[in-house]
């Protein structure tokens, strides 16, 4: 594992305008470090996702540098950016995105399928660890929220990525199940691993290194988090109403 203080993530100018002359990202510079968790937060309409479908490597910007491990990615046609997704980032969607008629594990090897080999005492292992060892044949009807998304953790991570995106990973859950994801996020962010999370609640912002809010494409601020104790902090959102 390279220093924290190595930037993983470097923006720079990055802009996206879409049909029509919607400015969804205007100018924007930043850089992540590598085991940083940054936390983007802002209105609706502010140009979260859209930044964070453009570090998944789902869209395209139309001006600027977007540099991942040392890859301009602005630079890549599109089976090369396909790629450079499959082998470098892992993604967790908040609506799930789980194959109804595959099983947990199933689920799991086929993003596998698509970077490598699919290897099913991996993907047992990538289950176990998020808790759901005794969920490994169901299907995703029978399966709580919690649960599905905790598949989409197990699947994001398979394949070993350098840069670990998340949007809204806590939106659709229920607090008890939001507690476990963010303990599974915590629990990544102690190993090192690089999480940029897109998040409306201020509470889960607290627990990443760094916020980013953004307002109609720009960046309106920074701040770095210090909240006290992680385990506090995660306890506290337990027991919010």
């Amino acid at each position: 594992m390279n220093e924290r203080n190595e930037a993983l993530v470097e923006i720079r100018n990055l802009s996206r305008v879409y049909q029509g002359g919607v400015r969804a990202l205007d100018d924007v510079s930043l850089e992540v470090a590598r085991g940083e968790w940054l936390a983007i937060m802002g209105p609706s309409g502010s140009g979260k996702s859209t930044l964070l479908n453009i570090l998944g490597c789902l869209d395209q910007p139309t001006e600027g540098q977007v540099v991942i491990d040392g890859v301009d990615t602005a630079g890549l046609n599109a089976n090369a950016l396909t790629r450079f997704r499959r082998e470098v980032v892992g993604l967790v969607f908040q609506q799930f995105h789980l194959i109804p008629y595959l099983s947990a594990l199933e689920n799991v090897m086929l993003a596998q399928y698509f970077h490598s080999v699919p290897d099913e005492a991996e993907a047992r292992e990538a289950l176990e660890r998020v808790g759901l060892g005794e969920r490994l044949r169901h299907l995703p009807a029978q399966l709580s929220g919690g649960e599905q998304q905790r598949v989409c953790i197990a699947r994001a991570l398979i394949n070993g990525p350098r840069l670990l995106l998340a949007d809204e990973p806590t939106g659709n859950l229920d607090l008890l199940n939001e507690q476990i994801a963010l303990e599974l996020f915590r629990g990544l962010h102690r190993e090192g691993h690089t999480l940029i999370v897109v998040t409306h609640d201020p509470g889960v912002g607290e627990l990443a290194d760094r916020v980013l809010h953004l307002d109609h494409g720009r960046i309106a601020k920074e701040e770095m988090c210090s909240c006290g104790p992680r385990e506090e902090t995660v306890a506290a959102l337990s027991g919010r109403a």
